[in-house]
């Protein structure tokens, strides 16, 4: 079987995606030819050239960067007719797509072109999980995996091969003439099971990404699968009611120390890695066995890892340790300041204060970290944002992430909206670094994102410069003028980036 893995992303949106490194590494263990097409280094037309990480460097929310080396492999060539050149030219069996609900417009536009060679498509990820049906709307789609794929694709590439029927596969959903064929999601896996992930048909370039102002050689790693929280802008708590309704097991699993030494010191042999991205939702939900045994494991690796927690599991003790052996920097999440609009609408029940010390043992640490924040929820008004401002002035934070609400399928946010009439229910969210989609009389996408692009201004400046910021946030082009002005006076008065302008 030849099969060609399609990852559909836009420059600066997205790391290695973990996805296309496991169906790589299973498929080619079962002896299939693998192929991959990964879209991140071209440009892409309908896009107008937009980079996530830069458009984030503009706004204030991270330390400016050197992007060369993520640069260095980019193609300007028609990216459209360079995936119907490479289907052409490997005559795939299958064509597997995983996609996240924002790039799953490029997905469908690049599949469009190459339509025409009849190849069977199947698309994986968290998107195709919560909307299958959607998903199987459009012609350029064949089959869906709803749930986890490891052992849908291994399965449905051994019957391809062996000319066997493929529609009777747990998780995978099929269209059978004006029908579709839902076949009931199997059990979670093992994913101390899984094999090594295999990057090795990505660019060079793929392997590095911005933080801190430096462009590290950095890897993705596994440690926990799903999350015990149950906010509602994520879809995890959607994934974790899901698996347990279908399959009555658990989603959230942690991996196995011997299973995460034996990746680790494949990606630092094999890969030259020269730093981790932990990836788990709340790396700190280890127990305290579960966190001396992670100790133990990586005490004589201690390369430079990150990772991300929510501020009540930040410890004091355990963030010495970890910053013992490696850890450089953690990802947090404020999302809201108001408690009471935090917890009736996003769930999440933890006070300011508790938030504010988290991030005050950070600092007595010494630990960089960054502070994520969303605006733009559902019956939010522009009042309500400033309670978010006004609490991250309270912390001494690395960087600031300020992003509009996107609306992803799977969340409980999304219904919510779509039952407020927000939002229709076909409508595909894009990514949380673009304008809102949400269409709230109360908060209209202009003056969220207006109040976007202000958001580090607000936080960093002195209140007696408010009025001026506000002017700043109008979507005209004075507006604009002076929301230059102010971003650059910001960036080397307020935040030490002497000598950065745009």
């Amino acid at each position: 079987m030849r099969v060609l893995l399609l990852y559909p992303n836009l420059h600066g949106m997205n790391m290695l995606p973990s996805a296309i490194g496991l169906f790589s590494s299973l498929l080619k263990r079962e002896g299939h030819e693998v192929d991959l097409f990964d879209s991140t280094n071209w440009v892409i037309p309908s896009e107008e050239n937009f980079d996530s990480d830069k458009e984030k460097e503009k706004n204030l929310n991270v330390r400016p960067f050197d992007d060369s080396k993520l640069r260095s492999e980019i193609r300007c060539t028609d990216v459209f007719a360079d995936f119907e050149r490479k289907v052409g030219e490997f005559r795939p069996n299958l064509i597997a797509v995983s996609v996240s609900e924002d790039i799953f417009p490029i997905g469908i536009q690049l599949l469009r072109r190459v339509k025409r060679f009849k190849i069977p498509v199947i698309m994986g990820g968290v998107f195709p999980t919560f909307v299958p049906e959607l998903c199987l709307s459009y012609d350029e789609v064949d089959m869906v995996c709803v749930g986890e794929g490891e052992h849908a694709i291994v399965e449905l590439c051994r019957r391809m091969q062996k000319t066997e029927r493929y529609d009777d596969i747990g998780g995978i959903w099929l269209k059978r003439g004006d029908s579709i064929v839902k076949n009931p999601m199997p059990k979670p896996v093992n994913i101390d099971e899984n094999p090594a992930l295999d990057f090795s048909l990505f660019d060079d370039s793929r392997f590095y990404r911005p933080m801190q102002g430096r462009v590290w050689r950095m890897l993705p790693v596994e440690t926990h699968r799903g999350c015990p929280y149950r906010c509602a802008y994520c879809n995890s708590p959607s994934q974790f009611d899901l698996y347990k309704e279908k399959t009555g097991v658990s989603y959230f699993r942690k991996r196995s120390m011997p299973s995460l030494r034996r990746e680790i010191l494949h990606y630092r042999d094999d890969y030259k890695a020269e730093a981790f991205y932990f990836w788990a939702d709340t790396f700190l939900s280890y127990n305290d066995k579960e966190f001396e045994e992670f100790m133990e494991m990586y005490s004589d690796i201690r390369l430079p890892f990150w990772c991300q927690a929510f501020p009540e599991t930040i410890k004091e003790e355990r963030i010495k340790r970890l910053m013992s052996v490696g850890l450089f920097r953690i990802g947090t999440g404020v999302e809201h300041g108001n408690e009471e609009f935090r917890t009736r609408i996003l769930r999440r029940k933890v006070k300011n204060s508790v938030m504010v010390e988290s991030f005050k043992v950070l600092n007595r640490c010494g630990l960089p970290f960054s502070v994520n924040n969303i605006m733009g929820f559902p019956t939010e008004t522009r009042e309500l944002v400033f309670d978010t401002i006004e609490l991250n002035r309270q912390i001494d934070a690395d960087s600031v992430n300020a992003y509009s609400f996107s609306p992803f399928h799977g969340t409980p946010l999304r219904k919510m909206s779509e039952e407020l009439g927000y939002i229709d229910s076909h409508t595909v969210a894009r990514s949380l670094t673009k304008p809102t989609l949400l269409n709230m009389p109360q908060f209209p996408p202009h003056a969220i994102e207006g109040l976007r692009r202000c958001f580090i201004l607000y936080v960093k400046m002195p209140k007696e410069r408010w009025p001026d910021i506000k002017k700043a946030e109008k979507m005209t082009p004075e507006g604009d003028r002076l929301w230059l002005e102010l971003r650059n006076e910001c960036a080397e008065k307020y935040m030490n980036f002497q000598g950065y302008k745009i």
